[in-house]
This record gives C-alpha cells, sequence and structure tokens, in this order.
C-alpha cells in the first residue's frame, strides 16, 4: 500500500524566503528517491508563510529508505530554527477508494 502524507509548518516571520529555498533544495533530493511517487510543495494562497507538502511513497519500505536518506537530518535541522511550529506537523493519510 502506499504510504502518503502531509506535512505542514509555517516559517517564522522574516525566514520565507530561506524555507522555501531550503525545500526547493530538499525537493529536488527526494524526488530522485527510488520509491517517491510525489513531493509537492504547496504554500496557502492566504498565507504564503504556510507550506505544505504532499508526499507519496511506493510503499511503507519506500518510506522508511525516505526516512533514512543521509540528507533528511540535515534538512530538518537547517528547517526547525525557521518555523514557528517544533517540527513540521505531520497527517497521513489512507486512500478512501
Amino acid at each position: 500500500m502506499k504510504r502518503t502524507l502531509l506535512a505542514e509548518f509555517t516559517a517564522a516571520e522574516g525566514a520565507q524566503d530561506e524555507v522555501a529555498r531550503l525545500i526547493g533544495d530538499y525537493a529536488l533530493k527526494v524526488r530522485e528517491e527510488e520509491g517517491n511517487i510525489a513531493f509537492d510543495v504547496y504554500t496557502r494562497a492566504d498565507n504564503p508563510r504556510a507550506f505544505w507538502i504532499f508526499e507519496v511513497y511506493r510503499d511503507e519500505d519506500a518510506f522508511q529508505a525516505h526516512l533514512d536518506a543521509p540528507y533528511g537530518g540535515p534538512f530538518n535541522a537547517s528547517l526547525v530554527p525557521l518555523i514557528e511550529e517544533v517540527a513540521s506537523v505531520l497527517t497521513f493519510l489512507d486512500p478512501l477508494v
């Protein structure tokens, strides 16, 4: 079964451009992962500091490989001081049909 999730976070005041640069660089790497199906980055139309990332992985093994990728830890360490939340808020999704 595919592993699908929505990651959400809000850039701190004045950090939006740096967050956008970091997530853009990270997205290029994640999209190259063998088991990644989608890694789509959005900002809310009414709040461009609010980032939403829609992620889909082939299966649980592909998701675990994503978590184990060597660039994930440094990305998260760079992101945390630039966002309002303690960490990205993750919502795991199951297909309805």
